[in-house]
């Protein structure tokens, strides 16, 4: 039995499960790349205590479509789950969601678009956990001319998603990135966050090419750049993966005596050497993967913009088509927004240590009508690690973020390249038996039924 047939017969009424956990896949994923998510969950929690939801509408090439296109998916995916329960005399009380990878993203979206609707006036929000998640976009925070390259580039090859996740789109009225608009503190979608119990993150500290640390741990420092120069804090039941969330690096006291001139010149040859027949590989590969990548790319975004048209005209799409700002102060925001914008076109590597990301003159918009948020200012910048040349606006969705509180926890995993797809073992390999300890942390530490 797949595993799309396995959680559709889990969720029957007769069973009387009052609590829904909903899974959404990332970019290019489907319901299969969840399945050790999905039943390491099941095994935890049997049918008659919690439902489990794979959503599978934005499956593929689907999740070229855009946030908010696949958050009203999977909105969608869930009322028609929770009026089918109704009917059948088993209402959820409880709901909780996971997004993996672009899936943090729509479930942010999702869970926006739910609470507008009123479902959180009768269910209550437990757990929101992301694994991996690039909550302030896939900017390079870069200098030089291959990182300008590459955000360019990058951006204008996935789509809409694309565009989103460099955060070089306007989205509808508001005239601001989708991403700023998930952050902004008078948004339905922050809102949302606010009102689960717990919200918990999971980011990989090295090796993860689709979505570095300071983006998945939604941070303006990355103190692990350099393993070399750090000592790191882990928690005893599962370390050497999962580090302590208060206090997980530091500089190391002493540095490490420099290596002879001689013994350092021949390891760097020999290196240089065992890495030659890769190098030749990729002269080789490097443009036919380029522009079989463009033209393929090319071939999505045209059925993807069909798509997101048919979406569009679809009956029953008004009901997702709400205010998604609570206040006045979202034309300030948006004008605002448009200087930042044209301020933070020239990319650094590092800010001036003198520049303080964390000042208090940012925008604390609407945060006085948070009755139910215990704002919670966790600081991501730490004075041993320098600052990120990150855009304004994404030091702004930290602050956002950080207010309304996330428990963060590096995840360091060393024996595979790959740490994005290990860190939720997207498939059986050996090299992704450390992510099995990430996902025990997640069932044992912090998912509440």
């Amino acid at each position: 039995m797949s595993l799309e047939e396995s959680d559709r017969t889990s969720i029957d009424p007769q069973r009387k499960a009052d609590h829904l956990c909903v899974l959404v896949h990332g970019l290019w994923g489907t319901p299969s790349h969840l399945e050790y998510l999905a039943k390491s969950l099941r095994e935890k929690h049997p049918e008659d205590k919690l439902n489990i939801l794979v959503a599978k509408s934005n499956s593929g090439n689907y999740t070229y479509d855009g946030i908010e296109t696949g958050g009203e998916r999977v909105t969608q995916e869930i009322e028609e789950l929770l009026n089918e329960l109704i009917q059948g005399g088993a209402p959820i009380a409880k709901l909780s969601i996971v997004g993996y990878s672009l899936g943090g993203l729509i479930a942010r979206y999702a869970v926006g678009l739910l609470y507008s609707k009123g479902w959180f006036e009768t269910i209550k929000p437990i757990n929101f956990t992301t694994f991996a998640t690039p909550h302030l976009g896939v900017r390079t925070p870069l200098r030089g001319y291959h990182s300008q390259l590459w955000n360019a580039f990058g951006a204008r090859t996935l789509s809409s998603s694309g565009r989103q996740l460099f955060t070089i789109d306007t989205f509808r009225e508001t005239k601001r990135p989708v991403l700023s608009v998930l952050a902004d503190p008078s948004s339905i979608f922050i809102r949302a966050l606010s009102e689960f119990k717990s919200r918990n993150l999971y980011a990989n500290i090295v090796n993860d090419r689709s979505a570095p640390y300071y983006t998945t741990a939604i941070a303006s420092t990355d103190p692990f750049v350099d393993l070399d120069t750090v000592d790191l804090r882990t928690l005893d039941s599962y370390s050497p993966v999962i580090l302590d969330p208060e206090n997980p690096v530091s500089p190391k006291s002493t540095k490490e005596p420099l290596q002879p001139f001689y013994t350092r010149f021949t390891s760097s040859g020999q290196s240089l050497l065992t890495r030659i027949p890769l190098y030749t590989a990729l002269i080789a590969l490097i443009p036919v993967a380029t522009v079989a990548w463009t033209i393929n790319s090319g071939i999505q975004s045209f059925r993807s913009n069909k798509r997101i048209q048919l979406h569009e005209q679809g009956k029953g799409l008004d009901g997702y088509r709400i205010p998604l700002l609570m206040n006045g102060n979202s034309a300030r925001s948006a004008v605002s927004g448009a200087f930042r914008r044209v301020n933070s076109a020239h990319g650094h590597d590092y800010l001036p240590e003198s520049q303080d990301d964390d000042s208090d003159d940012a925008d604390d918009t609407a945060e006085e009508d948070l009755p139910k948020l215990e704002l919670k200012r966790t600081s991501s910048r730490k004075a041993d690690f320098p600052t990120l040349a990150l855009s304004d606006e994404q030091f702004e969705m930290i602050r956002n973020l950080d207010n309304v509180g996330f428990k963060k926890y590096p995840v360091h995993i060393k024996n595979h390249r790959h740490t994005h797809a290990a860190i939720i073992v997207r498939m059986q390999k050996p090299g992704f038996d450390e992510g099995k300890v990430v996902v025990r942390h997640w069932l044992d530490e912090t998912f509440e039924l």
